[in-house]
């Protein structure tokens, strides 16, 4: 055997005889009074599950979704903000073998149509706000659940609740599906990152382990769970110690420090913008925070002023959990993201394809496990999956990585097409298809413009037809909001007689991002 047969047979039995249901019911074994969930909403008092009392619900939407004859396979779209619901609903599935399919509250009727369709969902677990965007799914015999008042047509979530007995006994194999997240790419349609069992076992592990987690610790989360960020780093890491889940519906500047000190979190995984809007407000003396997670260092801004800790990370969807992370004694300097993680390999390639060095930058690669420490393929996608990995088992991230002069790891930039949109990824090759196709223009190249809140945001450089109306703008921005999430519209339309080009006779997108830093007329 080689090293990295040696590698994979290690990860396997890292794994062995482990899963979502397995982990969960070992806590309801050891600790079935300790509370798993707080939910804290911001206008209604809060309300407390115990890891018993939990999985015994979950049981109940697992024997509801059986008798419409949800099985081991089937996909089930969850589109929901946070809420409890959305949990019972992702380990309902889990326990009965079913592949809960998490979309983004914000995705339009246009999106939610093409993730039902190309993962053959069977039906939906929505709430009652949210059930105009499934109006464009026409799929025979697709059921749609709704928590909260006034679900119209729509099953009532609480029907869910009202099931009893038990659901049918499913011990879900290591690489089986447990969950599908699309993610934007660099093509016009996001793929369907599929995680197993193992990915979220491995996760679990190694969440707490980079965090250092204990039992007693308290995990605030508000944060999307449809995104990696939340369902793995907090939820996984949480259920891998036994820990608390304190739930918000997302984040809020002005009720975050209130849920602190009333909940007492431990610990939180963030966005830099979150850091930033939390200590705008006044910081009260006895909550209990001991770390925040905002994916880069910040010693100067919050460890040292604040006296709460923080650390690095990289991460993706693809990768489950982190495959560069900071060591909580050793943090590293401000701004960086840590070092290689145990389980992955990382290799960092200069432009000229050799391998990048201490105050060199470069591409950034990752080799782990496919299936365990790396997701298991892109959802019936055998081209993007041949093109994510090299014949050595490479996965290019699209991330631009700097070696520091010590070795500390810094994010530097994504793929020139995408965007991060208050910690949205957005492709722009996704609103440029959506642009073209409304018939209005030649010509289209997206990019990012700087924004103070939300790190960048979209915006377009069009050639328009010759025959094109005066507004424009304004209908293009509009069939952005019939086709898009409102995070991914354009924010405003530049319209140019030409677009630069590189040698290659590639749109220069990088002469178009100086010019709107440099607020040059176009």
């Amino acid at each position: 055997m080689n090293a990295f047969t040696d590698l994979q047979a290690g990860m396997e039995l890292t794994v062995a005889g482990r899963h979502v249901p397995q982990l969960f019911s070992e806590w309801v074994r050891r600790t079935p009074d300790k509370a798993f969930l707080i939910w804290a909403p911001f206008d209604e008092p809060a309300v407390t599950w115990s890891y018993a009392d939990f999985w015994d619900a979950a049981g109940r939407v697992a024997m509801g979704l059986a008798r419409r004859g949800v099985g081991k396979g089937a996909r089930f779209l969850i589109h929901m903000e946070n809420a409890p619901e959305f949990l019972l609903a992702w380990l309902a599935g889990a326990r009965i073998g079913a592949v809960a399919v998490t979309t983004n509250s914000k995705s339009s009727p246009d999106e939610l149509a093409y993730f039902a369709e190309k993962c053959g969902a069977v039906g939906a677990i929505t709430q009652a706000s949210l059930l105009p965007a499934l109006t464009r799914i026409d799929r025979r015999d697709f059921f749609i659940i709704a928590s909260g008042a006034s679900v119209g047509d729509a099953e009532p979530f609480d029907g869910l609740l009202a099931n009893a007995g038990q659901p049918p006994r499913h011990e879900p194999q290591p690489l089986d599906e447990l969950s599908i997240q699309f993610t934007s790419g660099t093509t016009a349609r996001p793929k369907g990152v599929v995680w197993t069992h193992a990915n979220a076992i491995w996760g679990a592990q190694a969440n707490a382990r980079h965090f250092r987690l204990q039992h007693d610790d308290i995990c605030h989360v508000f944060l999307p769970l449809f995104h990696t960020n939340a369902q793995s780093y907090s939820l996984l890491g949480t259920l891998w110690v036994g820990g608390t889940l304190v739930l918000q519906p997302r984040f809020s500047a002005s009720r975050f420090w209130d849920a602190a000190v009333r909940h007492r979190p431990t610990w939180a995984s963030m966005i830099p913008f979150c850091v930033k809007a939390a200590l705008g407000q006044p910081i009260p003396d006895d909550h209990c925070y001991r770390r925040w997670i905002p994916a880069v260092a910040l010693p100067d801004l919050v460890d040292k002023p604040v006296g709460i800790a923080t650390m690095g990370l990289w991460g993706m969807t693809e990768t489950i959990t982190h495959g560069i992370v900071a060591d909580p004694l050793h943090p590293g300097p401000a701004m960086s993201i840590g070092r290689p993680a145990a389980g992955y390999e990382i290799l960092i390639r200069r432009d000229d394809g050799g391998r990048a060095g201490p105050g060199e930058s470069g591409r950034l690669y990752i080799r782990g496990i496919r299936g365990i420490t790396l997701f298991k393929e892109y959802l019936d996608d055998p081209a993007a999956n041949a093109a994510a990995f090299d014949d050595d088992g490479w996965f290019d991230t699209g991330d631009r990585i700097r070696i520091g002069a010590d070795g500390d790891l810094f994010f530097l930039d994504r793929d020139k097409d995408m965007l991060k949109v208050g910690g949205e990824n957005v492709a722009a090759s996704e609103i440029e298809a959506v642009i073209l196709a409304s018939g209005l223009v030649r010509e289209v190249a997206v990019v990012g413009r700087p924004d103070e809140m939300l790190d960048e945001v979209p915006v377009a450089f069009v050639i328009p037809q010759a025959d094109h109306p005066q507004q424009l703008e304004a209908l293009l921005i509009a069939a952005c909001k019939d086709k898009l999430a409102d995070f991914k519209v354009v924010r405003t339309v530049h319209v140019v007689d030409s677009l630069p080009r590189s040698t290659l006779e590639k749109v220069a997108k990088n002469v178009l991002r100086d010019r709107l830093k440099e607020n040059v007329a176009v």
